[in-house]
């Protein structure tokens, strides 16, 4: 017998649960691609996206996974054999530089930590170094969905001004756009990119690049163009070109969607809601920690994301905890992955979520954890409605003394 009949709930850090309205948004006809609405769909979106990213840079929109907006990003502003510098703090931004040497770039990890967020004065230190500037882009990820470390996006960028680097600046946002804070021009990044399904809310299959004029310069020069991922021919006027062909038309139903739901709550809410469900799963995490076999992955409180927390597990393979919530409970948590594979779980807390889905989510482990004898501190779920309570109490007086 189960307790998981009902509709499940799905805590892996992507992709993420998808709202019914935005779901409700793609069963309809397909439109004429080529003037009306369409284009006005598509004109909107650019737009919007813009809100998200919090710039006034050009952004494209391809039909891709966040890996497509990887190669988008690195094809339109570098050449092969140009030097390409990866702050690595934990597997994607090493993915992302995996594939610009795939592509011919000369690639220098800066070596960091799983369990810590880059250190901005060791990229000053390294930038420095590099007297004749043949670094020409700085790559890096302000969410790491493996490690669950968050990058300071703004520190890293003071550090590339402070050794007076003229290297594009370039930052992942998958994970953590419409998660938390992204001040794409206020915080001095070149490229930008995302994906659809995580904080946006949609289903995997779009890939979002924001571009601001020092990085379209340095597109002039660039020797990895080719002509799907190409900035310039998706600035032509003809509307299929935006897309390089036939738009995914239902996947931009679903995203118009789900960014209205983003504005209709307010973006800085959303960044809100995140962080106080962070911080209830945190708390419950700590809780448990007390137990000695269960732990933070990220040791630093301020290093750790707002979308995703990676809990490592000594001496009990973490698939027993992970298969008894979703097989009893009806709740599916991530799995480690890289260096955590076999060591940890992860609890998603990110888009479309709210506190009855995290408290769920946290009520289920604590359940397996007593359930299997798994040696815990008690009161994880207490600490996380306390937390919660905390952090939404303090909102409604901060709203209150405004009005």
């Amino acid at each position: 017998m189960t307790v998981a009949n009902g509709r499940a709930l799905l805590a892996i850090p992507g992709p993420t649960n998808i709202p019914d309205r935005v779901l409700q948004a793609m069963i309809r006809p397909a439109e004429e691609i080529y003037t009306g609405a369409m284009v006005d769909l598509t004109d909107g979106l650019l737009n919007d996206l813009r809100r998200v990213f919090r710039t006034k840079a050009r952004t494209y929109i391809y039909a891709a996974n966040g890996h497509g907006g990887w190669e988008a990003a690195i094809s339109n502003v570098l050449s092969r054999g140009d030097k390409v510098l990866v702050l690595a703090s934990g597997r994607f931004a090493i993915g992302w530089g995996e594939m610009a040497r795939f592509m011919g770039a000369d690639v220098e990890v800066l070596e960091g930590s799983w369990r810590g967020s880059v250190d901005p004065a060791a990229v000053e230190d390294r930038l420095r170094r590099d007297t004749q500037h043949a670094i020409k882009a700085v790559l890096m990820v302000q969410i790491d969905t493996a490690s669950g470390v968050v990058n300071d996006v703004a520190a890293v960028r003071k550090a590339i001004d402070a050794a007076g680097h003229p290297a594009l600046y370039m930052v992942d946002g998958v994970a953590s756009v419409a998660c938390m804070p992204f001040e794409m021009d206020a915080w001095g990044v070149d490229v930008a990119m995302s994906a659809s399904q995580k904080g946006l809310m949609t289903p995997p299959g779009l890939a979002f690049v924001a571009a601001n004029d020092k990085a379209h310069a340095a597109h002039e020069r660039a020797g990895m163009k080719t002509l799907y991922w190409d900035w310039t021919a998706r600035q032509q006027p003809p509307h299929y070109m935006k897309y390089c062909g036939t738009p995914p038309e239902h996947h931009l139903f679903a995203l118009r969607a789900a960014l209205d739901m983003i504005f209709e709550e307010g973006l800085e809410a959303v960044w809100r809601r995140h962080a106080l469900l962070a911080q209830a799963t945190h708390a419950a995490v700590g809780r448990w920690a007390e137990g000695q076999v269960l732990g933070f992955n990220v040791t630093e409180p301020g290093q750790r994301a707002a979308s995703v927390t990676p809990v490592l597990v000594q001496g009990v393979a973490p698939t027993r905890i992970a298969e008894f919530t979703e097989k009893v409970c009806g709740v599916t948590l991530g799995s480690g992955i890289g260096e955590l594979a076999d060591k940890a779980f992860r609890i998603a807390h990110m888009g479309h979520v709210n506190a009855a889905m995290v408290i769920g989510a946290l009520g289920a482990i604590e359940t397996a954890l007593k359930a299997l004898d798994i040696p815990h501190g008690a009161g994880g779920v207490d600490a996380a409605v306390a937390a919660l309570a905390a952090g939404t109490g303090a909102v409604q007086r901060e709203a209150a003394a405004a009005s």
